[in-house]
């Protein structure tokens, strides 16, 4: 079997995201003395995007693409678009629970600075590779490729985000309203997620309609839904004529991580944060539609 390399700003980027994730990791596992929980999901995000990363440039490596049982078009970008995020989110959360309030001078405390600074290196060497594989305009690219199909992993993945927050404990049950958002965060999900499944496996030609407008429907109705849940769950959460609290209690400043009030928070900017992903993919598909008619 044939080893194909070819040198390219693609495959360095590739090689220092993995290097990067590697690195967080092993030092996290080695030293970092982690706790279980927030911990582990730390070191899934860095582990998986090795992987991932490693996969990738095998194929790529003995030229086993079209032997790969996914559109080799679409899947690596949107693995990168995802191991951004992940990368990100670690990169947020580590050093918020495992360095904040840690203090003096320990071996701990620099393994974990070293892990919270190569895991900002493979946010930034994954955004990289994203930019550059990124379809430009007038060049012909799988869908996942596109602004639309960008927009579909960001959406899916902070709607993943919100599950984690709506969770542990669960905020949504204290009203049906509170229950309408939550529907509508699975309903988006559970479509933006099938959206990226059938263009990676390429079976958008299987619809019984048109893939593009079926994407503008979709994201107008989106967009529709959370415009009402961007309304409802602030109201619902921090409206004191509706059992909220708008006032952040003081406990919260105390206690590790993010405390109830601070998750329903995080909830709503969230919400809000979807809202223009879906607003911005709706443009985006309309525009498709338009540009294709």
């Amino acid at each position: 079997m044939a080893i194909v390399l070819h040198s390219s700003p693609l495959l360095w980027t590739r090689l220092a995201a993995l290097a990067f994730s590697c690195v967080a990791f092993s030092v996290a596992v080695h030293g970092a003395q982690l706790v279980h929980g927030t911990g582990d999901w730390c070191i899934f995000c860095w582990a998986f995007s090795f992987a991932g990363t490693l996969l990738v440039i095998l194929v790529e490596l003995f030229g086993l693409q079209t032997k790969a049982p996914v559109s080799w078009k679409n899947f690596p970008i949107t693995f990168a678009c995802y191991a951004a995020l992940l990368c990100l989110s670690a990169s947020i959360i580590f050093p918020l629970y495992f360095l904040k309030g840690l203090s003096g001078s320990s071996s701990v405390r620099d393994y974990r600075i070293v892990v919270t600074v190569f895991s900002c290196l493979a946010t930034i060497a994954y955004i990289s590779e994203v930019s550059i594989s990124k379809a430009r305009p007038g060049e012909v690219a799988g869908y996942m490729a596109t602004g639309p199909g960008l927009l579909k992993v960001c959406e899916t993945f902070v709607a993943c985000v919100i599950f984690v927050f709506v969770s542990d404990p669960v905020l949504y049950d204290r009203h049906d309203a509170l229950k309408y958002c939550m529907a509508v965060y699975c309903i988006c999900f559970i479509l933006s997620a099938a959206i990226i499944l059938l263009c990676i496996g390429e079976c958008t030609g299987c619809l019984p309609f048109p893939f593009p407008r079926f994407l503008s429907a979709y994201a107008m109705l989106a967009v529709v839904l959370y415009l009402s849940a961007t309304i409802i769950w602030p109201i619902f959460n921090f409206d004191p004529k509706h059992g909220g609290d708008k006032n952040r209690p003081y406990n919260c400043s105390s206690q590790p991580g993010l405390c109830l009030w601070d998750k329903r928070m995080a909830v709503a900017v969230l919400t809000g944060v979807n809202f223009i992903l879906y607003l911005a993919d709706l443009i985006y598909s309309t525009r498709l539609v338009f540009v294709n008619a």
